[in-house]
């Protein structure tokens, strides 16, 4: 992941980064990459919720995922880590957060 250029992207980040099992994912990942099945019967969940936990975590760059097929045939789409490094600390959210969309709640 190259630099963070806006504040809505920070904050697709932290929102992804805010989970325990997108947490515990990226763990898993970094040890190896792993196919859905095997990832989801490590973490004890279901893969429909996994699922939605990988999808969070790609559109915030932090993994990806590619299909394979097996010598068997079957298809198997396996995820591995995109390697990242965020330095968040004072100047990141100065230098983002004029570019923050802030929706105006309905009255």
């Amino acid at each position: 992941m190259e630099n963070i250029n806006s504040g809505d992207e920070l904050l697709k980040i932290l929102e992804a980064l805010s989970n325990p099992y997108r947490l515990k994912i990226i763990a898993v990942l970094h040890q190896e990459r792993q196919y859905v099945s095997q990832l989801a019967r490590e973490l004890g969940i279901s893969r429909p919720l996994l699922y939605l936990h990988l999808r969070k975590l790609e559109e915030a760059q932090l993994i990806k995922g590619q299909h394979e097929i097996a010598q068997d045939g079957k298809a198997m789409k396996f995820y591995e880590i995109s390697p990242f490094c965020i330095k968040l600390d004072e100047h990141l959210i100065s230098t983002v957060a004029d570019s923050l969309t802030i929706k105006k709640r309905k009255e």
